[in-house]
């Protein structure tokens, strides 16, 4: 968890109560409005859910599509009590009217229009505009996730965005709508990975209609099919996630890329707009706004650079994999955003990909290579702000330059906690690590069990086994490569262990100075290393069971995942800190996905 984040989140276990939506709305304050530039061709009333190009503007005032009869889901406890919100609010009339879609009735200061806003896209460092209906840069963004309240809680601003809130002038022709399957993903996700200490959006509530559906294409039950093989009607579902903003990378991109068109005169006043207000939002703690224009930009660069860079690293110190980090779907705040194609791996592979149109280039361990991408974007649209400020661009340039380093001191640090080790013998660390992972894919190891059976610091190996699929299992064969000389693994795995426990027994504190008690050790290993992670064969029979009205597994699995350190029940322990059976590898909707629907 971020400094940042600690803050926000003890700062806000002190806000009193709120227990109903007009103690809410008394809160409200529209910064994004308020301050920055709407879409001159809007509507005044938000009836605005046709597909169109949005020439300038950085945001068009659009009504959310409530869906029909909602029917209460979840709520995240967690989060209402950070933001001191009664429990009893998340079913009430008022609240689920609101956040299932519906604020034509809102309490006063509250407004009775939302707003969606545009962004650009970039693949790995490549611009594309083909994804745009108009072949354009000025019809992508958010096509149906639209944002109905800014309040200033205890002196935190969040954003309250809905997710599945109908057709917005970005929908690109779709309905707006998400399902319930995506949407209790998404909702158990975020809470999961802010339990885990990642920063991400937060979910703060979940309602699916009782009699609207959608038509989604899906996997037929058992089917190894990359893509998608039947068409299903779903439920329509709203989740509701919140951030301090939700400024993407491709947002900032998209008015440094209209600069370049002669016919708008408007792109570097609003790039600077758009820049002003992100610092606003997700900086202010760390950029004096009495600097220069060119003096926030060089610390906004360094700063967020500091904070990819651990996010990512975070990323892979749990499993998580994105499946589909293009700038757009990263947070120009640092922290996680998108959890569409996103998965958490099982069997340890450093090519593991959960959504079959992400390539390997959005695998799990080339992470930080898409992240590097990513901020050479955001560099490159802060550049034009700096045009004739040669030294202040140099400086930007040795910023960009550096993330490489930076994100690989992250990588050593949060590879040497896992492994219960100080940062103070690196050399030695990598070599002890490269030659684990080429164990690991070679035995077929479950990456979060072998790591949290190894915080325990276990005298042999043998209680590392509770990691190990079967190295002979076909699904698995057709996965990561197979060592043929099994015979000799047992050998190898002894021989690593020996060499671990031998730098763990002569590894130093932070100071260098004393050597640690192996009671201290394995206690800091399981901060780090958490024994229950949101696999997807997990969510799916939670998602299979609320598609008929019974929400229990929904709410068990969200109280397990945001425990994820702690030591559960038995009965609990039998049932989620477990292998994946055989049964669901290269299982279409299990093991890969197509979209995020």
């Amino acid at each position: 968890m971020t400094n940042q984040q600690s803050k926000k989140t003890s700062s806000s276990q002190s806000t009193p109560v709120i227990s109903t939506l007009g103690e809410l709305a008394k809160l409200a304050n529209y910064s994004l409005m308020d301050t920055l530039n709407c879409d001159p061709d809007a509507t005044v009333n938000g009836a605005d859910h046709a597909p169109r190009q949005v020439f300038s503007g950085h945001y068009v005032p659009v009504n959310p599509t409530p869906i029909k009869d909602p029917e209460y889901v979840v709520h995240s406890h967690s989060f209402f009590s950070e933001l001191g919100f009664d429990d009893k609010m998340a079913e009430s009339v008022e609240f689920m009217r609101v956040f299932s879609g519906d604020i034509s009735q809102v309490p006063v200061p509250m407004r009775k229009v939302g707003w969606a806003t545009g962004y650009a896209l970039s693949i790995y460092g490549v611009e594309f505009t083909h994804q745009c209906l108009f072949q354009t840069d000025n019809g992508y963004g958010d096509g149906r996730a639209i944002s109905i309240l800014e309040a200033v809680i205890n002196g935190q601003r969040w954003e309250m965005q809905l997710k599945g809130g109908g057709r917005t002038p970005y929908c690109r022709g779709a309905d707006g709508r998400a399902v319930l399957r995506s949407s209790v993903r998404e909702f158990l996700a975020q809470e999961h990975m802010h339990a885990l200490g990642i920063a991400s959006s937060r979910s703060l509530s979940l309602y699916v209609s009782k009699s609207e559906t959608v038509k989604r294409g899906w996997y037929a039950e058992g089917s190894r099919s990359e893509n998608p093989d039947m068409y299903i009607s779903e439920a329509a579902a709203i989740s509701t996630r919140v951030a301090p903003s939700f400024i993407r990378v491709g947002q900032l991109e998209l008015f440094a890329r209209r600069m370049r068109e002669d016919d708008n005169l408007n792109a570097i006043e609003e790039l600077e707009k758009i820049v002003l207000h992100l610092i606003e939002r997700e900086y202010a703690d760390v950029i004096d706004s009495q600097l220069s224009m060119p003096e926030k930009i060089l610390l906004l660069a360094s700063e967020f650079r500091g904070r990819l860079a651990s996010l990512i690293a975070n990323w892979i110190r749990v499993g998580f994999c994105q499946g589909n980090f293009n700038s757009d779907n990263c947070a120009a705040g640092g922290f996680t955003l998108d959890y569409g194609p996103f998965g958490f791996c099982d069997l340890f592979n450093p090519q593991y990909q959960p959504w079959t149109g992400g390539g390997n280039h959005f695998s799990f361990m080339n992470q930080p290579k898409a992240a590097q991408s990513n901020f050479d974007m955001f560099c490159s649209a802060l550049r034009p702000l700096l045009a004739g400020e040669q030294e202040h661009l140099h400086a930007l340039d040795e910023i960009q330059s550096e993330f490489p380093s930076i994100i690989n001191t992250e990588m050593d640090a949060m590879w040497a906690a896992k492994l219960g080790l100080s940062t103070l013998k690196v050399a030695s660390h990598r070599a002890l690590l490269n030659e684990l992972q080429t164990l690991m894919i070679q035995t077929h190891v479950d990456y979060t069990i072998f790591f949290r059976e190894l915080s325990s610091i276990p005298s042999d190996i043998r209680p590392l086994k509770k990691s190990f699929y079967n190295p002979v299992n076909t699904a698995l064969n057709n996965n990561v490569a197979h060592d043929p000389d099994t015979n000799q693994i047992d050998t190898r795995w002894m021989e690593w262990f020996v060499k671990w426990k031998a730098l763990l027994n002569t590894d130093c504190d932070a100071n260098g100075m004393t050597p640690r008690t192996m009671e201290a050790v394995s206690k800091q290993m399981k901060c780090v290393n958490p024994k229950y992670i949101l696999r997807e064969w997990l969510v799916v029979p939670a998602y299979q069971q609320a598609a008929v009205g019974n929400y229990a597994l929904i709410r068990e699995l969200q109280d397990v995942m945001t425990q994820p350190y702690a030591e559960q029940s038995q009965d609990i322990e039998d049932k989620y800190y477990r292998l994946k059976p055989l049964e669901f590898f290269n299982i279409g909707g299990v093991s890969h996905l197509s979209c995020s629907s």
